[in-house]
């Protein structure tokens, strides 16, 4: 995350298990009404979301931010899609790396800077079935290892 980022309110941990993510970016969302307000109370999903190149323009589709409580009739469609501010040569350079096969812009975390909902966007590549079961193989390995490792700590 960059230096100085703030509280990370959601992370997508299903993108590190389907993708393997090549390269970050840090993008400001636009919103409305209320979900600054649902955001900061931790009530969003990155879970299914996705980012998409349109008219030049960079958006997130797919993101759920439940509606606020006290909002009343201010309150926000819970799926609408958010256009995503990044700067022109980040664009221009995601279109040019979206263009070869099997890369994907998906959402990585969301997370407040300086009182501002950020997003950080990856630029990531689908894994085969071997290579999740191959992650899925290491972090067991891994998980075993500290096991044994508390266990001898404790005797």
């Amino acid at each position: 995350m960059p230096k100085g980022a703030g509280k990370v309110i959601a992370q997508n941990k299903k993108a590190f298990h389907d993708f393997f993510i090549e390269e970050t970016f840090e993008a400001g969302i636009v919103l409305q009404g209320t979900e600054i307000k649902a955001i900061r109370a931790g009530r969003v999903n990155l879970k299914d979301s996705y980012a998409q190149i349109k008219n030049g323009e960079m958006f997130l589709l797919g993101m759920h931010v439940s509606p606020y409580e006290q909002g009343n009739r201010y309150n926000h469609d819970p799926l609408r899609t958010r256009k995503l501010l990044l700067h022109k040569k980040e664009i221009n350079k995601l279109i040019g790396e979206t263009k070869e096969a099997g890369y994907s812009i998906v959402p990585v975390k969301l997370y407040l800077k300086n009182g501002f909902a950020k997003v950080q966007i990856g630029l990531a590549k689908g894994k085969k079935k071997f290579d999740k079961r191959e992650d899925l193989k290491k972090k067991e390995a891994k998980r075993d290892i500290e096991r044994a490792f508390r266990e001898r700590q404790k005797s």
